[in-house]
């Protein structure tokens, strides 16, 4: 859940970067008594995610600011809606704007390509997931986001599960040490509450993978005819999870190989920003 405790320091650090000394426009040009009413409108249709974030870029420049949502997160809305309504101390709504605007066109944008994700895959069973391909400092918002467009969240952390891609079994390998051994090893080790997942970019890796007793298996930019043939030959022995290269256009081919999870990390790193913008009334 996106608490206030997991928003606030990160908005407070997006504030203090974009007027670390106040703003010198608003100081200079805009009465202090003057007032402003906003609308937060959509240009551009899309599903919501961060519209607390987006209040918080207010309510933490000026208590005295109101944010009225007008959709909740995970909402879908079309061009034109009004998303919310803003009230205030001109100056104050003025200083706000534009990270408010920044970070809330971000999340969107990712919330958004989530859900076509999702709506693409429906029915074949697959669950679109995310990736640690985060921006440094916002991964709590960007991964809330995903979970806003109907997504589910891979690891937070590197402290959240074991992990094993081509390069820790590349490592592995030039020490001389086999994969099921070295899984069997880190499984004695391992807390009962955590899974072990390896990345395989071939077919032959996943025998023992599955014999070292990995919980989740990830083909990485397997082709569709090898993903295929790498589900029937886990056959249920693992969550089979597909990666690399997922578009809109070929999630769902992917989707009906039969694999569980669909991980993509554009969602996050190439999501780009929903087209938003706050129509303001100014009155002195």
């Amino acid at each position: 859940m996106l608490t206030r405790a997991l928003i606030d320091p990160i908005v407070r650090a997006a504030l203090a970067e974009d007027a670390p000394w106040g703003d010198l426009t608003g100081q200079l040009l805009v009465p202090a008594t003057a007032t402003a009413t906003a609308r937060l409108v959509a240009r551009e249709a899309g599903t919501l995610a961060g519209i607390d974030v987006f209040a918080a870029a207010f309510t933490l420049t000026d208590l005295s600011v109101q944010v009225t949502p007008l959709f909740a997160d995970g909402d879908r809305f079309e061009t034109g809606a009004v998303l919310a309504e803003v009230t205030g101390p001109a100056r104050a709504v003025l200083q706000a704007e534009r990270v408010g605007l920044n970070l809330l066109q971000r999340l969107c944008a990712t919330a958004t390509l989530t859900a076509a994700l999702v709506a693409a895959v429906e029915g074949t069973g697959a669950r679109i997931t995310d990736t640690r391909k985060t921006t440094p400092g916002l991964r709590v918002l960007e991964k809330h986001a995903v979970r806003c467009g109907g997504g589910i969240n891979h690891r937070f952390t590197l402290s959240d599960g074991v992990m094993a891609k081509d390069n820790h079994l590349a490592v592995l390998a030039q020490s001389g040490i086999g994969v099921e051994e070295a899984l069997r090893e880190a499984r004695t080790r391992l807390s009962h509450m955590t899974r072990l997942e390896v990345e395989v970019d071939r077919l032959d890796q996943i025998a023992p993978v599955l014999a070292g007793g990995a919980d989740v298996i990830m083909l990485d930019n397997f082709s569709l005819e090898d993903l295929r043939a790498g589900v029937a030959q886990i056959a249920g022995r693992a969550v089979v999870e597909a990666s690399g290269t997922i578009t809109l256009d070929t999630v769902r081919e992917v989707a009906l190989t039969g694999v569980d999870v669909i991980s993509s990390g554009a969602l996050t790193h190439s999501a780009g920003s929903l087209d938003l913008g706050l129509d303001m009334d100014v009155r002195a």
